[in-house]
């Protein structure tokens, strides 16, 4: 399983970024996915998650209305859209994924992508 996540960078607030996640080495259609954050001196959050077909999602109170995750199960890529940065969304920011191998379970993350919101 591999997660690798690209688009972060430094954007000013109100700015927009979106992060993309490819996925390979397993059947990616068949999971949800999460998007993930980790902030300097705070716990990791989780900021998003979508169904394994995209047609469901959930979203940390703090980026409802402001952040939409989507997946493209052709491109094996989960995608966070991310509009009216704020300073406080300042993180490196993870896709993740579990996976069930008979009674058990595995996590797997992408090596993050850094997003700074500054001006």
């Amino acid at each position: 399983v591999k997660l690798v996540e690209s688009g972060g960078g430094l954007v000013q607030p109100r700015g927009s970024l979106r992060l993309s996640c490819a996925a390979s080495g397993f059947t990616f259609r068949r999971y949800a996915m999460n998007w993930y954050r980790h902030a300097p001196g705070k716990e990791r959050e989780l900021v998003a998650v979508i169904s394994s077909a995209g047609s469901s999602t959930n979203y940390v109170d703090s980026v409802k209305g402001r952040f939409t995750a989507s997946r493209d199960n052709a491109k094996n890529t989960v995608y966070l859209q991310m509009n009216s940065l704020k300073p406080e969304d300042t993180a490196v920011y993870y896709c993740n994924t579990r996976i069930m191998y008979g009674l058990g379970e595995s996590s797997y993350w992408g090596q993050g992508t850094q997003v700074t919101v500054s001006s």
